[in-house]
């Protein structure tokens, strides 16, 4: 079992960078695809990124791409979403979760485990 928590979100303006962090507990993290997920007030929640078991293999949202970068230390069992250029779209409480594989990881249903997400907003 997997505890997941966020931290490192707060208010910055258009165009600023800001680096999202997701610490877990668990034996079993090195096992778990981590996903960044981010809901924006009104609307669904949209898949951010995931990074694979080692962290080779990383996969970004249409609306991130090249802004966006997700790393992974199995060491420190955490994750990292580092955002560039955000912009006012990016205003979302953003969450980490955790699932056993690979496919399909753009999609929330699959997921397994949760964090209770950090607010982002982004001011213009």
């Amino acid at each position: 079992q997997l505890q997941l928590v966020e931290s490192g979100g707060r208010t910055v303006r258009t165009g600023d960078s800001l680096t999202l962090s997701c610490e877990a507990s668990g034996r079993a993290f090195r096992y778990y695809v981590i996903g960044w997920f981010r809901r924006a007030p009104g609307k669904e929640r949209e898949f951010v990124a995931a990074a694979s078991w080692s962290g080779e293999s990383t996969d970004y949202g249409d609306s991130v791409k090249g802004r966006f970068a997700i790393t992974r230390d199995n060491g420190k069992k955490t994750v990292n979403l580092q955002m560039n250029s955000l912009r006012p779209g990016g205003t979302a409480v953003y969450y980490c979760a955790a699932r056993q594989g690979w496919g399909d990881r753009d999609g929330d249903s699959a997921y397994e485990y949760w964090g209770q997400g950090t607010q982002v907003t982004v001011s213009s």
